[in-house]
């Protein structure tokens, strides 16, 4: 027979039920759901709550662990690994940011290269724009789409 779970989870099912329903990323939101199942007595033991979310037995304890030592917040810190660092200086990126924020400012990456270039000085890769304005700036460049001609 398993042994029950007892850890001692500071905020109410109720807070955890609303914070489950804030989390935007899977993993975090996993998490969440891992101690509301607990709180909310829907569970009792490590076996039936892995099951349920189907994850080993032994992540779900690591998850617990962090909780334990750190908290919610350490709980849903996650990993990111350090990547490269971007190559557009912190005063370009200020000004690309300000400039994105004007309605059709670009309509594609090559304009937004050629601005760089011309506006700031800095000359990179097409690539590295594109990557600084999806992942960093999480922006989406608007342009219409030509209708095609019914023939």
């Amino acid at each position: 027979m398993a042994k029950t779970l007892n850890l001692d989870i500071q905020e109410s099912a109720e807070e955890l039920k609303a914070l489950l329903k804030q989390q935007t990323n899977a993993q975090r939101k996993e998490r969440v759901h891992a101690l509301y199942l607990l709180k909310s007595n829907q569970v009792t033991t490590l076996e039936e709550l892995s099951k349920l979310l189907v994850r080993d037995t032994s992540t779900i304890y690591r998850w617990f662990q962090k909780y334990k030592q750190e908290g919610l917040d350490g709980l849903l810190k996650l990993y990111e690994p350090a990547g490269r660092p971007i190559t557009i200086p912190q005063e370009a990126l200020d000004k690309l940011r300000l400039k994105l924020q004007e309605p059709e400012a670009f309509k594609n990456y090559g304009e937004i290269q050629t601005w760089l270039k011309e506006e700031c000085g800095v000359q990179v890769d097409y690539h590295v724009v594109y990557r600084a304005v999806r992942y960093k700036f999480k922006a989406k460049l608007k342009s219409s789409k030509s209708s095609r001609k019914k023939k």
